[in-house]
């Protein structure tokens, strides 16, 4: 399918239950930006509603750190301050809840990025939560441990502690879905950068739940009804993809050197895995987009209205 601008070639790929979307558009070229000044004041966390811990009486293996208070600070990339968390011991969700006349009954999980060593709460976190609650989709915005954390000595594993945040996150949102109102049938998770790795936790390694546990969150089960990978990291080589893994949307720029080829690749196996898929590699964008108001020019900039679509396609937002 030929735009009929030249300068965009869109091909639209779609295969029985699986759909791939990827976007060629001509080359841009920006003149270097000169870094915005770190804002004298300390740095803030954004507002946000109350979290809620995923385990009441501390994640195991951090029980005795779930006091310890997250630390917050300012990071001055090329084009953008934004205030970043770290020290996280007291993995959480904070709930962005639609209005009741809105609501669809899905939620996301929201897993920010920041390299295991923060996550970067505003564009890949809190933004998108309340641009999805806008629309009827109830998100939470998942606080994991940081194998990398910045204030240093962390005891956490990449391939762990995120996971069995990740997964549990899972469990307490479907265990509340009565008092959130949400259908449990519904309950995806998406990540952003390292935030791909709570998302593969669940989708790779869920289970239906223990039905004689005494913590009635984990008799709920931590497969999740969809993902969602936004310049994800996601692992490499050779890995068994489930059968009944959950419905995929991936997504990232095509100058994403690091990101592009290894979603890319993960489509290829959710292709023969016949796990259903939705593709959008867009030409520019770079890493970390996240949901920014600042470039609305690039196609990039509407990837969450292409996630709504998807969702509304697969069934999740039926009322």
């Amino acid at each position: 399918m030929f735009s009929s601008r030249s300068a965009v070639c869109s091909l639209l790929l779609r295969t029985g239950a699986c759909a791939a979307a990827i976007a060629l558009v001509s080359p841009r070229r920006s003149s270097a930006q000169t870094p915005p000044p770190i804002p004298s004041g300390p740095a803030e966390e954004p507002a946000h509603p109350a979290s809620v811990p995923l385990w009441a009486d501390g994640a195991p293996g951090s029980e005795a750190r779930q006091a310890e208070k997250e630390r917050v600070d300012w990071r001055q990339e090329p084009a953008l301050v934004f205030p970043i968390v770290y020290n996280i011991h007291n993995p959480s969700v904070t709930p962005f809840l639609p209005e009741a006349g809105k609501a669809t009954g899905a939620a996301v999980i929201i897993a920010p990025g920041g390299g295991h060593m923060f996550l970067t709460v505003d564009r890949e976190g809190y933004d998108l939560g309340r641009w999805l609650a806008d629309r009827g989709i109830a998100a939470f915005v998942l606080k994991y441990r940081l194998a990398r954390d910045k204030a240093g000595n962390s005891p956490y594993k990449t391939t762990v502690e995120p996971v069995a945040d990740g997964q549990r996150a899972i469990r307490l949102v479907r265990s509340r879905a009565a008092a959130w109102g949400l259908n449990p049938h519904r309950i995806g998770i998406l990540g952003f950068s390292a935030g791909g790795v709570p998302v593969m936790g669940a989708v790779l390694h869920f289970d239906a739940g223990n039905p004689a546990a005494a913590d009635p969150v984990e008799r709920e089960s931590s497969r999740p009804d969809f993902q969602a990978l936004i310049y994800a990291e996601v692992p490499r080589g050779d890995f068994a993809v489930p059968k009944d893994a959950p419905p995929a949307f991936l997504c990232c720029a095509f100058d994403d050197t690091g990101k592009a080829a290894p979603l890319a690749n993960l489509f290829l196996k959710y292709k023969a895995a016949n796990i259903p898929t939705e593709v959008h590699i867009y030409n520019e964008g770079g890493h970390g987009f996240g949901v920014r108001s600042d470039r609305p020019q690039l196609p990039i900039s509407t990837w969450s209205a292409r996630l709504v679509d998807w969702l509304g396609d697969i069934g999740m937002l039926k009322t």
